[in-house]
């Protein structure tokens, strides 16, 4: 955290990111805090991009997408125009759930979710590895996942 955040602030965060549809006033009394200075810190905090948004938490097995698989991507070309043309990509197929450029042996690491292994085969043969410059990739498949909460 910051130091503009003071306990209050990262009170209202955990909460919110806890339950993005609590009500201002079980909020309020949650930090302890009254009505109307818990909704001024809320709307600062969305304001200044601490709160990017509320959305709903999807059951991705309840929605057949079970299969999770890691990649490993290593490009055949790393100078910026290549690495924006491949993060453009990336951003067009939704079985990427994550791609986080990454220091190290590789360069990309991406979650990919998918029904069951068969489709992820696909999709990793005919999308994934076509992506622009895609040199080589690795899979690791995840047997359990043991925990996937957000901040």
């Amino acid at each position: 955290m910051t130091d503009e955040l003071d306990t209050y602030d990262t009170a209202i965060l955990k909460a919110v990111s806890a339950n993005g549809r609590i009500t201002v006033t079980d909020l309020a009394e949650r930090i302890n805090l009254s009505k109307s200075p818990t909704q001024t810190r809320l709307r600062r905090l969305e304001k200044d991009g601490y709160i990017r948004g509320y959305t709903a938490q999807l059951n991705p097995v309840k929605l057949g997408l079970a299969h999770i698989a890691f990649v490993e991507v290593k490009l055949d070309d790393t100078r910026e125009k290549a690495l924006k043309a491949f993060n453009v990509a990336v951003l067009m197929l939704p079985e990427i759930e994550q791609c986080h450029m990454i220091a190290g042996k590789f360069d990309y690491l991406l979650k990919v979710r998918t029904p069951d292994m068969r489709t992820y085969r696909r999709i990793l043969g005919e999308r994934v590895s076509a992506l622009p410059h895609v040199a080589h990739t690795s899979t690791h498949v995840v047997m359990e996942a043991v925990k996937e909460d957000a901040i």
